[in-house]
């Protein structure tokens, strides 16, 4: 059986308690969105340190190991390109000896946007004052610039009742946790990429 180790960014580089909640968000994900045996969650905090990990493991696997990268996209993802050749030309780094083009995955443009798969959960999770008529309204969420569309998640949930404003640390995590891995793998190509890579895990 494949053992898959997911090397996330998020979580902060010194912040435990983060990490913990970035681990738990992930992990709920996945586990509904999954059958079988789940992968796991490996916290990384920074994008540079993620992608040093995943090369960690990566040298350091057996056959029986599946290491994959996630991170944000950061912007458009050109239609022609992998997740190695965007991340090559983007942050500078090359696809490493022994990975496999399955072995790289996005979030794009970061992982806020999956929640836009999802207003209604958002929408329940900020509760009174949440605006969501504010939200971007692509509904091909891909397309939404990173810049933006943190802004306007901040400006939805100004008046929140429930919650305040939002905190990419704070809440990120706990919508995560929440949101329905269908639609948001309906939505976004890469997700759906992710997803079905982790159900049928090869290098």
């Amino acid at each position: 059986m494949v053992g898959v180790k997911v090397f996330v960014e998020g979580g902060g580089d010194n912040n435990k308690s983060l990490k913990t909640k970035c681990r738990r968000g992930f992990s709920e994900f996945f586990k509904k969105a999954l059958k079988g045996p789940l992968p796991r969650t490996m916290v990384c905090g920074s994008r540079d340190n993620a992608y040093g990990d995943f090369c960690t493991a990566l040298k350091t696997a057996d056959k029986n190991d599946c290491p994959i990268l996630l991170v944000d996209s950061e912007a458009q993802v050109n239609a022609n390109d992998s997740p190695w050749q965007h991340l090559k030309k983007r942050d500078k780094w090359d696809k490493p000896n022994g990975a496999g083009d399955g072995q790289a995955h996005l979030m794009v443009q970061c992982m806020e946007a999956w929640f836009m798969a999802d207003k209604d959960c958002v929408k329940k999770y900020f509760g009174q004052g949440f605006n969501e008529n504010l939200l971007p309204k692509q509904p091909k969420i891909e397309t939404i610039p990173k810049v933006d569309l943190l802004d306007k998640l901040k400006e939805a949930t100004r008046n929140s009742k429930n919650k305040g404003k939002y905190s990419k640390g704070e809440y990120s995590f706990e919508l995560l946790a929440l949101i329905d891995p269908a639609k948001v793998r309906k939505a976004s190509p890469h997700a759906k990429r992710l997803l079905d890579t982790l159900a049928k895990p090869n290098h």
